[in-house]
């Protein structure tokens, strides 16, 4: 079924959706009879193994797959942050970010001054000018962050950006996307492998299983993140931090081999 406008309270809500790909003779099911809801504000991460519907879940949402079965409710604004950055290689680090602008309606003389603000938010101030096959990997995933964030989305949908980074500069940009929804207020659902980054960034985790994808735990993590731990490394170094990454990844374990 289509997306639908009915109101919900939850700025993502999909309710018995399946996606099926291929024929009539031969359909394969991606995922079967998932519901969910995100509220605004929250920070939810979707995990588990390969081929469970995780990245296809994240593509209904954003409205590049359509559902068999089921509503799929999205009420507010979407921005999309894939794996890889996807720049333009053509275009300048500032050109990349002024065409999400003016496809914003951004006017042609706050296009400069605004690129710079969003640059300056993900850590690459005076970088306007680069190419953007001058930057490191780190640095392109943050363009594309800041891309994203030009169309000024209330919900933020990023399928396991970091996976391809070294661990410094993806425990940096961790840090980074989670001060950022923090201070923003944005709505984020997050697609991740790993039980560590899961409890790291995750207000509550959502656990996938394969054959068809479906939902089949949800953990809220519950971190306080307000006091003195809110950095990656003062997070890994609680009590609870180290409880429920453990207990997540137990949770993976059972539904990648169940």
């Amino acid at each position: 079924m289509p997306r639908s406008d009915t109101t919900t309270g939850a700025d993502i809500t999909l309710d018995g959706v399946c996606v099926r790909y291929g024929g009539k003779k031969a359909p394969v099911t991606a995922v079967e009879d998932v519901s969910l809801r995100v509220e605004t504000g929250e920070f939810v991460v979707l995990v588990g193994p390969s081929g469970c519907g995780k990245t296809t879940l994240l593509r209904l949402v954003a409205g590049f797959e359509r559902s068999a079965r089921g509503v799929v409710d999205v009420r507010r604004s979407v921005g999309v942050v894939f794996q890889q950055p996807r720049l333009f290689p053509w275009r300048t680090v500032g050109g990349n970010i002024t065409f999400a602008l003016t496809r914003h309606g951004v006017p042609r003389d706050q296009l400069r001054a605004r690129a710079e603000a969003l640059l300056a938010r993900v850590g690459l101030t005076g970088m306007a000018g680069r190419r953007t096959w001058e930057l490191s990997g780190g640095q392109q995933q943050r363009v594309a962050i800041a891309r994203a964030l030009a169309t000024e989305p209330q919900v933020l949908l990023m399928d396991e950006p970091f996976a391809a980074l070294d661990a410094l500069t993806r425990e940096r940009l961790q840090e980074e996307v989670r001060s950022l929804a923090d201070a923003t207020g944005t709505t984020v659902l997050f697609v991740t492998h790993s039980a560590e980054e899961a409890v790291l960034l995750g207000s509550r985790v959502l656990v996938m299983a394969a054959g068809p994808g479906r939902i089949v735990a949800e953990i809220p993590v519950g971190l306080d993140r307000d006091a003195g731990a809110a950095d990656v490394a003062g997070l890994r170094a609680t009590p609870d931090f180290s409880r429920l990454r453990g207990e997540l990844a137990d949770v993976m374990r059972e539904a990648a081999t169940g």
